[in-house]
This record gives C-alpha cells, sequence and structure tokens, in this order.
C-alpha cells in the first residue's frame, strides 16, 4: 500500500537522493574555500609572504576564479545542461587539489587556487540551481538548503582537516606544517572530488531544462519519479507553458517586473558577502590568535566556529519552508549586526577572554540560520528557467567580486597603521555591522516572500 501511495505521489526519498548528490558540489566549495583559514598561517611562512598585500592575495585570488566559473557556468548551463556544469565542477575540484598540494612556487599555487575558484564558481550555481529544478514547491527551500548544509559541512572538514594535520605536525618536527601539513590541507579535497564525479553518473538531468530543451518525454519520466504520474503531466504542462512564455533573452531581465528580481538577486547577493562572513571563514585563526590564542587554540576554536555553523544550518533548513524566506532573513541580519558591534567593543577594548568567542558564534549562528543559506534558496527561484543559469550567473559573479573584495580589504584593514592606533581592530566589524542594517532595511522593504510557490509561479509574479 505504501509503496503504491509513494509511486502516485512521487518519491520525495528521490528528491533527496538527488538533492543530496548535487550538494556534493556544495561540500567541496565549503571545504576548498575554508582550508585556507588554517593554511595561510604555514603558507605565509613557507614563502615569506608580505602580511599586508601578499597574504590576502593568497587568500583571496581563489574568488577571482569563483566569479570567472560563476560567469561561464551560467551560459554553459543554459546551453549545455546542469549536469554536465556539475561534472565539469567535480573535475576542475579533482585537479585544483592535487594542483595546490605540490606548488614549489607561490605563483603556481596561485594558478591552481584560481582554477579551484573556478570549480567552486560552476558550483555555487550549479547545484542549488539543479535542486531547485528538481524540487516540489512545498519542499524546496528544505533541499536548496541541504546545499547550504554541505557547504558549511566541507568547512567544518576542512577546520577539523587543517586541526588534525596541525597536531600531527607538531609532533613530528617543527617545522614540518610550514613544509608539509599545509599542503595536505589543500590535498586532501581529491578524495571527495572522486566521489562526487562518480555519484554524479547516476543522476539525470533537470527535467526544466530537458523541456527547454525540447525533450518533454524524457522531462515527464523524472518528473513521474518526482511528482508521481499525474502530477507529472500537470508540472510539465505548466513548465511547458511558462517556457513557451520566456523570450530566452537577458533583455527579459530588464523588462518591468523581471528588473525588480533581477534588482534583488544582485544586491542580496553582495550583501551577502560584504557583511563579513567569510573574514572569519578564512582568517578565523589568524583573528583568534592576535586576540591572545595559540596556534593549536586557535584551530579548536575555528571547529567549534564550524560546528556552530552546522547547528544552526539544520535549523535553518527545518525551517524555511515553515516560517519562510523573509523572517529568517530578517531575524538574521538583526542578530549579525548586533554580534558585529560586540565584536567592535571586544576589539577595542582589547578584550581576548570568552566574550569574544561568544560575540563570534553568534554571528555564525546568525547568519547560518539565514543569509547564509536563504540568500541561495532565493537566488535559485526567482529567475525565469530559459535564462535561469545566466541570471544566476550576473548574481553569482557580483556575490564572488564582493567576497573578493572583503578578503582582500580585511587584512590591509587589520595591519593599518592609523585604522588600528583610531579603532583598535575594531574598524572591520563596525563596517561589517553598517552592512547588516543596511542589509535589514532591503529585506524588509523591497524582498517578497516565495515560500510554497512553484517557480512558475513566481516567475508569473513577476510579470504582473
Amino acid at each position: 500500500m505504501s509503496s503504491s501511495v509513494e509511486h502516485r505521489n512521487g518519491s520525495v526519498a528521490y528528491v533527496y537522493l538527488l538533492a543530496v548528490v548535487a550538494a556534493l558540489g556544495g561540500l567541496l566549495f565549503g571545504y576548498d574555500t575554508a582550508v585556507i583559514s588554517g593554511a595561510i598561517g604555514f603558507l605565509t611562512t613557507h614563502f615569506n609572504l608580505d602580511p599586508a598585500f601578499e597574504k590576502g592575495w593568497a587568500a583571496a585570488s581563489v574568488l577571482l576564479g569563483c566569479a570567472a566559473g560563476a560567469a561561464v557556468a551560467g551560459f554553459l548551463s543554459d546551453a549545455l545542461g546542469r549536469k554536465k556544469m556539475l561534472l565539469l565542477a567535480g573535475a576542475l575540484f579533482l585537479l585544483s587539489a592535487l594542483g595546490t598540494a605540490l606548488p614549489q612556487t607561490v605563483a603556481v599555487f596561485v594558478v591552481f587556487r584560481l582554477l579551484g575558484g573556478v570549480a567552486i564558481g560552476v558550483a555555487s550555481i550549479s547545484s542549488p540551481m539543479y535542486i531547485a529544478e528538481v524540487s516540489p514547491a512545498r519542499i524546496r527551500g528544505r533541499m536548496v538548503s541541504i546545499n547550504q548544509f554541505a557547504i558549511v559541512s566541507g568547512i567544518l572538514a576542512s577546520y577539523f582537516v587543517n586541526l588534525l594535520i596541525a597536531w600531527y605536525g607538531d609532533s613530528v618536527a617543527p617545522d614540518w606544517n610550514v613544509q608539509y601539513g599545509w599542503r595536505w590541507m589543500f590535498g586532501l579535497c581529491a578524495l571527495p572530488a572522486v566521489v562526487f564525479l562518480v555519484l554524479l553518473t547516476f543522476v539525470p538531468e533537470s527535467p526544466r531544462w530537458l523541456v527547454k530543451q525540447g525533450c518533454p518525454d524524457k522531462a515527464e519520466s523524472i518528473l513521474e519519479r518526482i511528482h508521481g504520474p499525474e502530477a507529472a503531466r500537470n508540472e510539465l504542462a505548466v513548465i511547458q507553458q511558462a517556457i513557451a512564455e520566456e523570450s530566452g533573452s537577458l533583455r527579459q531581465l530588464f523588462e518591468p517586473g523581471m528588473r525588480v528580481a533581477f534588482t534583488i538577486g544582485v544586491v542580496l547577493a553582495v550583501l551577502q558577502q560584504i557583511t563579513g562572513i567569510n573574514v572569519f571563514l578564512y582568517f578565523a585563526p589568524e583573528i583568534f590568535k592576535k586576540m591572545g590564542s595559540g596556534v593549536n587554540a586557535a584551530l579548536l576554536q575555528t571547529v567549534v566556529v564550524g560546528a556552530v555553523n552546522i547547528l544552526f544550518t539544520v535549523i535553518a533548513i527545518r525551517t524555511v519552508d515553515r516560517w519562510g524566506r523573509k523572517p529568517l532573513m530578517l531575524v538574521g541580519s538583526a542578530g549579525m549586526g548586533a554580534t558585529l558591534l560586540g565584536m567592535g567593543a571586544a576589539a577595542y577594548w582589547g578584550r581576548a577572554d570568552l566574550w569574544v568567542l561568544i560575540f563570534i558564534l553568534g554571528y555564525i549562528a546568525c547568519f547560518a540560520l539565514s543569509v547564509g543559506p536563504v540568500t541561495w534558496v532565493i537566488l535559485s527561484e526567482i529567475f525565469p528557467t530559459r535564462i535561469r543559469g545566466r541570471a544566476m550567473a550576473i548574481a553569482t559573479v557580483c556575490l564572488w567580486l564582493a567576497d573578493f573584495l572583503v578578503t582582500q580589504t580585511f587584512p590591509m584593514m587589520d595591519e593599518n597603521a592609523w585604522l588600528v592606533a583610531t579603532f583598535r581592530r575594531a574598524f572591520p566589524f563596525l563596517l561589517y555591522a553598517f552592512f547588516c542594517v543596511v542589509s535589514l532595511v532591503f529585506v524588509w522593504r523591497y524582498v517578497p516572500e516565495t515560500k510554497g510557490r512553484t517557480l512558475e509561479e513566481i516567475e508569473r509574479s513577476w510579470r504582473r
């Protein structure tokens, strides 16, 4: 009886399976972006990097690759399909992991970090877009948030790997981590990349992309497994009608209704980054060390940061389809701003005690509950099917460029003599708190609620 009901109504387990496989791209995304946090200190010593510019460049160079990858992936995913882009991301992750583990010069390291950035940029678009297009409306927010859970899981995995390798290196020789430890930190990303590539061979293409390509029969067979036979036919008809009304040109983004959607997507993408999240993901051990912690203690505290990130991402997954996108964004932006002010005060008064860790954990919790996963959910929902890849590409390129700006400028602000003398290392946190206020006002004023609506219903609402 239960199997016949599942056949009639579709298989939620099948949707979860597709989402989890696609989200492995997010796990690699998280690992590859955050692994630098534990390696940057050893890397700086190994290559004798200048702390004001070269150190920031070693960390931030990957983000230019992310922007390039996002730009390319958006157009190619509309032309070649979502699945092919996921396969490309997996191959690039594998190549980058091996390349960053073996360089003899910082220039070669940066080249492979840029290549890894291209992989991250491709995955940052392709994974959430694929998941959104195969998920029923009632659970789409939860499914896309699985990708964010995978991202933060990758981040936490990198923190654990960094900590274990650093501990091992300390037990072997004083300079083992400087010579070899950071290489292992990057190289171990090759293992999940291989798993990702293998599993991708078992998942189908996005049914919405297949309809766009004129393959309704293939699309219907996939939709039947997701929705059940009767609902699949209705879903197919709705998709066909929506795609028939789309021009397929980027000019569509500048039509009156779509122009609003496009602006919202770009602004949300930029605000996700300029509120400072990746400063803590990339430089957390360095921040803790400057506030008085030892190397291993700083890495251990960073693991705690990653654990809190995962815990509150799980809460977001469970609540985004129940409470809605907008309430989570409002609560999260307010909480991030408040904790950043607390961090600014702690930095100004030179407090290196438990309060610093509490404020950082509070900030991470608020981000993971809201701005982190919900931004990706909204970006994957609000654009038309024919140009979803290209529209997401433009918004995501803006996101990665904003991330690059924040990552490149944080060491500059943190090492600037005048800012340190005037604000005592509080200035970056106060600046990010200001952008949290901007985020709060923008979401409250301009971002609509999309909970429980199909992608085609959302598209029609912009046209109206």
